[in-house]
């Protein structure tokens, strides 16, 4: 993805909790309009569209998050 590349959230409060669930992604037009294309459809009306930054990879986010026990 490159810098033109944006997420696209939706912020739903529960509890004085806001948890932030990626909702689709947008694209800057050369004319600076804005393309959104969402995955899920959210029923708060509150969204926040964020700059795509990639997360750094490293032998801890390969190892599995449990073991299977014998």
């Amino acid at each position: 993805m490159n810098s033109k590349t944006k997420i696209v959230y939706c912020i739903t409060e529960n509890k004085n909790r806001k948890f932030w669930n990626r909702v689709g992604v947008a694209f800057v037009n050369s004319d600076g309009s804005i393309n959104v294309k969402l995955d899920a459809v959210p029923v708060s009306g509150d969204m926040q569209i964020r700059d795509y930054v990639p997360r750094e990879t490293s032998d801890s986010d390969a190892a599995p998050m449990y073991q299977a026990q014998a």
